[in-house]
Parts: C-alpha cells; sequence; structure tokens
C-alpha cells in the first residue's frame, strides 16, 4: 500500500458522513469541564461538530459519542472553528483512535447509510455543496 501524500492534500481525507446534528456528543475540556454538542458529520478520522461557543484552535480534549453499535471515546484535537446559523461547527480530529475502534466506526457509518437518510459526503468536497448523495464510506 503506497503511504506517500499526493499532490492534493483534500484527497487524502478520509469520506465523510453527514448526521446533520442526530447524533450527540460529549466534548470533556483538559480542565475537566464538559459541553454537549451534536455531530453534523463524522468520519474515521474526526467530524465537525454544532457547539454553542467556540473552542479554541488546538485544544485537546476528550470526544464521547455513540453512532450504531460504535461507542467511541477518544482524545481529539480541535480545529478552528467556523460561525453557523445556530451557535458553531467546529472541526476536531481524533489522536489515538486504535485500528480495531475506527474499524468499528467505519462499519457503525456504512450501516448509517444504509439504514438511514444520513449521506455521504465525497472526500474531495467542502461537505456545503452535496445534496443527498448516499455513497457508503470506505
Amino acid at each position: 500500500m503506497d503511504m506517500r501524500k499526493s499532490a492534493s492534500p483534500r484527497s487524502d481525507r478520509a469520506p465523510r458522513v453527514r448526521l446533520a446534528g442526530t447524533v450527540l456528543a460529549l466534548v470533556r475540556l483538559e480542565n475537566g469541564r464538559q459541553l454537549r454538542a451534536k455531530l453534523h458529520q463524522l468520519s474515521v478520522t474526526g467530524g465537525l461538530a454544532n457547539v454553542e461557543k467556540p473552542l479554541d484552535e488546538g485544544i485537546k480534549v476528550e470526544v464521547i459519542f455513540h453512532v450504531g453499535t460504535s461507542t467511541v471515546r477518544s482524545k481529539a484535537r480541535m480545529k478552528f472553528p467556523m460561525w453557523a446559523t445556530q451557535g458553531c461547527l467546529q472541526p476536531f480530529e481524533f489522536e489515538d483512535l486504535a485500528e480495531e475502534e475506527r474499524q468499528q466506526l467505519r462499519t457503525s457509518l456504512q450501516n448509517l447509510l444504509k439504514n438511514s437518510a444520513a449521506t455521504s459526503i465525497p472526500a474531495g468536497s467542502s461537505g456545503a455543496d452535496v445534496a443527498s448523495d448516499s455513497t457508503p464510506v470506505s
């Protein structure tokens, strides 16, 4: 398997599933403070959470959520937030998701796509321009 980076960093992005806030998550900060979030998008490498107030870019958190048959509890690094109509969309990237957990999450996301109205967002897109593509996650 070739692990070299391609010319376009977007082509290396894992396929994402649009959840539109149907999955709730708990975000635990390093100081112990907890806040609730709704997952807007999710992939095996991270996601996009709808939070009331933005978190600082680069901080480390623990993200806990349940999707399908998987309960994910992983350290994550917050990315630069984007303001939304209600609250803020905050990207995050998993930092310590084990390969077995990653595979379970991948399977749960694929099953979610088969059995619901969740949609898949192609790896190269921004996610804002996809209406209802339900291509399975790979």
